[in-house]
């Protein structure tokens, strides 16, 4: 199964992507790509919002994930911050819902509490343990790419442990 994480932004818009399956080391899982989107500041805010876009609806169509996951914007102290952020977290969910992708939405919290077991790690915790879960050489850079990956392992880890639970 291929999941996108995607760490919404305007100026850096993080995506990794994993997959699971048999043979991928001790989680099962294995980054396939991680990267960061970004735009100049200084362009105008549409041609910005368009790149965004473009390059979202690019890198589904590239690897056609059935789940994308798009952190949800929950608080920012600057406004200005927190109306790009959701801007960008807009144009992903559409996107994946165009594609016909299951979409899903994980906090920051629950994202590192998946991931590290603390709700409240700092990055550099999640940056390491994403680099433990996925079998990397190095520490995904930069931090949004991260970011992503972390999205897409919280996911992968949640859908294992729900498929175990007994319905």
């Amino acid at each position: 199964m291929f999941v996108m994480g995607i760490d919404p932004g305007l100026s850096r818009c993080g995506y990794g992507v994993v997959v699971r399956a048999p043979g991928c080391g001790r989680s099962g899982m294995r980054a396939v790509a991680a990267g960061v989107l970004t735009t100049p500041s200084t362009d105008p805010l549409p041609d910005r919002l368009a790149a965004v876009a473009e390059a979202i609806d690019g890198l589904l169509h590239e690897f056609s994930p059935a789940v994308v996951v798009v952190e949800r914007v929950l608080f920012q102290t600057n406004a200005r911050t927190a109306m790009a952020v959701g801007q960008a977290s807009g144009l992903a969910l559409a996107a994946a819902a165009r594609q016909g992708a299951t979409v899903v939405q994980y906090s920051p919290n629950e994202v590192k509490l998946a991931v590290t077991g603390d709700g409240r790690a700092d990055k550099r915790a999640v940056q390491t343990m994403v680099t433990r879960l996925l079998g990397l050489a190095d520490v995904p850079k930069p931090p949004d790419a991260a970011d992503a990956l972390a999205l897409a392992c919280c996911h992968l880890g949640r859908s294992r442990l729900l498929e175990r639970v007994p319905t």
